[in-house]
């Protein structure tokens, strides 16, 4: 995978595998995640937007017969996950892709309370406690953050965060801060990478938060925070 720029300035060729040749391909499927040579994720996020509104075709189509809270059942089981799948691989992208996204969780938010196609959406994702897409991805990425600190991920995650520790006393010692590793010399991809966004967004988050004393305290104070920096500010 490289940027377009070095992408045009080599020609890939076949690998030969035993007695098999195989081919380089424009994009590949890894555990369910479409992965194109540029990283751009533009075939895997139209292939989610095609499933999710499918989903909700399906579900509109018995709407009449759910009550409001079936009706979110079905939505959190059919298309919420889908958006959320492997959704941190997404930071970084282009605000284009991220509103095609964003686009299905408003038509999720509409087909539940039974609005029209261009009815106000900010109102319905507030009253569903709904983080948007972009908070969404943040969350992920905290989370998994925490995670890692508190020896809860894995060791390919964990050995990536590294508690901030400075050279002499001082009050920020304490404050769980984690260290930002350099600027990334590969910037199409590096800027994206765990290592590089995980404690740049950590370190952002107030000290209530990183000091959080359980998982679940944590992800509760997360979602009050992202959901006050999505709808209040």
């Amino acid at each position: 995978m490289s940027s377009p720029q070095c992408w045009n300035k080599v020609e890939p060729l076949p690998l030969l595998v035993g007695d098999v040749l195989v081919q380089p391909s424009d994009a590949i499927l890894h555990l369910g995640v479409t992965f194109d040579r540029h990283l751009t994720f533009i075939k895997h996020i139209g292939s989610v937007c095609r499933q999710c509104f499918f989903q909700l075709r399906s579900i509109g189509r018995i709407r009449r017969y759910l009550d409001e809270d079936s009706t979110k059942t079905l939505v959190h089981a059919l298309v919420l996950s889908r958006l959320d799948y492997c959704n941190s691989l997404f930071f970084g992208l282009p605000m284009k892709q991220i509103q095609r996204l964003q686009a299905v969780q408003n038509a999720a938010a509409r087909l539940i309370f039974r609005k029209r196609k261009f009815d106000e959406v900010t109102s319905l994702l507030k009253k569903l406690h709904w983080l948007p897409v972009s908070q969404r991805i943040m969350y992920k990425l905290l989370v998994t953050t925490y995670r890692c600190i508190h020896g809860l991920a894995p060791s390919y995650l964990s050995r990536h965060i590294m508690s901030y520790v400075p050279t002499r006393s001082l009050r920020s010692q304490n404050l769980g801060r984690i260290v930002v590793p350099p600027p990334a010399r590969l910037v199409h991809f590096g800027d994206r990478a765990f290592c590089q966004v995980a404690p740049k967004l950590w370190n952002d988050l107030d000290s209530s938060l990183r000091l959080a004393p359980s998982l679940t305290s944590f992800k509760r104070l997360l979602k009050s925070h992202l959901f006050d920096l999505a709808f209040n500010h």
